[in-house]
């Protein structure tokens, strides 16, 4: 049966939002049954649209973090379109904004100025580097704050810094602001007034360095750049069988090391062995151990392996590809696959994480640019002739 009462039924959000990390936390805002509306830039919409043409013309990243929200496109340095806004403003319960630093206020959209006219409205602002201090007006993009945040100094190879192959940054700013926004409508309910939340890429990228800062902490030695294998625990990461495939492999004490050496090298005297009889030592000696994993490895495909590993309740995986995880079976296993519409048809969509018995996720369209201009505005009881003027071209 569909359970359609969702914990954020009746809650309007206004986002003047762009890229990744605003859209990413209104969807998932949309996805708890939150009234989105998008305000866009008039003909060409968020730029995300235009990052790449992969979903049957679409942006990959705008079909991704999009869906289940309303498109409303102004020029908002139109007196009408301003006006519009503010109207939406007046009885929003959030706004959300990543624009450049300081538009919003230069706007008239501070918290200061919105909340004397709608004192229960909660404004959260998501920027590189927050609201003040000496970094409040540099420009701020995903693999900037990655670097700025020290991510790129602990991942990648000994050789070579890398980035992270996903927009980490804005999405843990993404995250932040969705859960300080939860916390709002909480606090709100308690209250009955709004708040300002101020949330930074690089402070969030910073909570999420917490083991690293921690690991160097008072001028100690930085996890080292190992790739794909884990900094400080050995063996921990990929591994490659005679097949030439890659198995990705795990252990955590020495019980585990003991069952790895019995049943998957089959070799019980290596457990015994100085050189790799606790986890420093197996660390200090990673390239003996390595050399003599691979050896006994070589003679066994990936999945005599992973049958090697499973028997001895080893932690493993396989090195999937987007094409692996599209069919993963425990996914359809789960039944975490629906489909949503948009501009250009159905389209497959993931399920968001954690399902949860009392409800069903919405799950609706990605929007066309300004696809609901005019019963947004028509709700707000403007009339045809007003809804056309506002549509019109402007003059240059």
């Amino acid at each position: 049966m569909t359970k359609t009462i969702r914990p954020l039924d009746g809650i309007t959000v206004v986002s003047l939002e762009h890229a990744v990390a605003a859209p990413f936390c209104t969807r998932q805002l949309a996805d708890l049954g939150a009234r989105v509306i998008k305000v866009e830039r008039p003909g060409s919409g968020d730029f995300a649209r235009g990052y790449d043409q992969r979903v049957k013309g679409q942006s990959s990243h705008f079909t991704w973090i999009n869906r289940s929200k309303e498109s409303l496109a102004l020029d908002v340095k139109q007196p009408q379109a301003k006006a519009a806004l503010l109207q939406l403003l007046k009885t929003a319960d959030v706004l959300v904004q990543n624009l450049a630093p300081g538009a919003a206020a230069r706007m008239g959209l501070s918290y200061e100025a919105l909340k004397a006219h709608n004192p229960k409205l909660i404004v959260c602002d998501i920027s590189g580097y927050g609201a003040d201090g000496p970094y409040r007006d540099k420009k701020a993009y995903d693999l900037l704050i990655q670097s700025e945040a020290g991510f790129l100094s602990v991942t990648g190879t000994p050789e070579t810094p890398s980035k992270s192959g996903i927009s980490v940054a804005d999405i843990a700013a993404g995250m932040y602001a969705y859960t300080n926004i939860l916390s709002a409508l909480l606090l709100r309910g308690k209250t009955g007034e709004g708040s300002h939340i101020d949330v930074s890429m690089l402070e969030a990228m910073g909570e999420w360095m917490g083991y690293p800062m921690y690991y160097a902490f008072d001028g100690a030695p930085p996890p080292p750049r190992t790739g794909a294998s884990h900094a400080s625990i050995y063996p921990y990461g990929p591994f490659v069988a005679g097949d030439g495939k890659t198995v990705m492999l795990g252990l955590q004490n020495e019980r585990e090391w003991k069952a790895f050496c019995d049943a998957v090298l089959q070799r019980p005297e290596v457990a015994t062995d100085a050189r790799f009889d606790s986890n420093g030592q197996r660390n200090a000696h990673r390239d003996a151990l390595q050399a003599l994993i691979l050896q006994e490895f070589s003679t066994l495909s990936a999945a005599q392996v992973v049958e090697r590993l499973d028997q001895a309740g080893i932690a493993n995986a396989r090195v999937n590809d987007m094409a692996d995880l599209w069919a993963h079976p425990q996914l359809a296993a789960r039944q975490r696959w629906s489909e949503v519409d948009s501009p250009v048809g159905r389209i497959p969509a993931l399920l968001p994480p954690g399902v949860n018995s009392a409800f069903d996720y919405r799950m609706d369209a990605v929007p066309a640019v300004g696809q609901h201009n005019a019963a947004i505005l028509a709700g707000l009881g403007w009339s045809a002739e007003q809804i056309d003027a506002l549509q019109a071209p402007q003059p240059l």
